[in-house]
């Protein structure tokens, strides 16, 4: 099999690929992380990777001011898009792509965090979305954004209508978390958002239990997701 380049784009050091490393390495891909903080780390050619996944991070795409790193993404999101190259937004990453697709970015007015199923529209039942029917998934957000101009709506969630799109074959934006690791790895994503969690008077011990019961399904379907989506991708 010829090896692929997957080049993710990590803003904390604990939202990484999770469930979908060892799917992408099944699939041909061999992965590069570009860490927020290192010296150069978005100096690649935007349309040279075979994959570019976006991933998570606890700011908002409008707090570019405080974050200027966030204009030099989406500008690379740009050019990336503009070549038509498969690329995956998850949560922060999918803002940031609707974001550079022109699309308005800002706060829910909630946080919504914690496993629940997601309506999949028409579209989505016809997506690679299809293998999460009645899987609980992570949602862990406060922002949302509003449907790129030719983007699909593919799911929702009752608090939150943009939960996921896609634009062609080869953009997905997931505002929910299908790459978190929900055994021994969840602690690290419950220690770094401690303080989140207490603001928002969530139950850590809560969240532990249903990432137990959960998990399992949702790392399987995670990997039928991403295997579905790989295979539709316009090289």
């Amino acid at each position: 099999m010829t090896k692929r380049k997957a080049i993710a784009v990590r803003h904390v050091h604990f939202e990484d690929l999770g469930n979908l490393a060892n799917p992408l390495r099944s699939a041909g891909f061999d992965i590069e992380y570009r860490d927020v903080g290192n010296e150069g780390y978005l100096s690649f050619d935007p349309s040279e990777p075979d994959l570019l996944v976006v991933l998570g991070g606890p700011i908002g795409v409008y707090e570019d001011e405080a974050y200027p790193f966030v204009g030099q993404e989406i500008a690379m999101l740009q050019a990336r898009l503009a070549a038509d190259r498969p690329t995956l937004g998850i949560c922060l990453g999918a803002q940031l792509i609707a974001r550079a697709l022109g699309a308005r970015v800002y706060s829910s007015g909630i946080k919504e965090i914690g496993f629940s199923p997601l309506s999949l529209s028409a579209a989505g039942r016809t997506s690679c979305l299809r293998h999460l029917e009645d899987v609980p998934v992570l949602h862990w957000h406060g922002d949302t954004y509003d449907l790129p101009g030719g983007a699909s709506l593919l799911a929702s969630t009752r608090q939150v209508a943009q939960q996921a799109f896609a634009g062609g074959n080869n953009v997905l934006g997931l505002q929910f978390h299908l790459e978190a690791e929900t055994g021994a790895a969840f602690e690290r994503w419950l220690v770094g958002h401690a303080c989140e969690l207490a603001a928002a008077g969530l139950s850590v011990s809560d969240l532990r239990a249903d990432a137990r019961r959960f998990g399992p399904r949702l790392t399987s379907a995670a990997a039928s997701v991403l295997g579905e989506w790989l295979e539709h991708i316009d090289d």
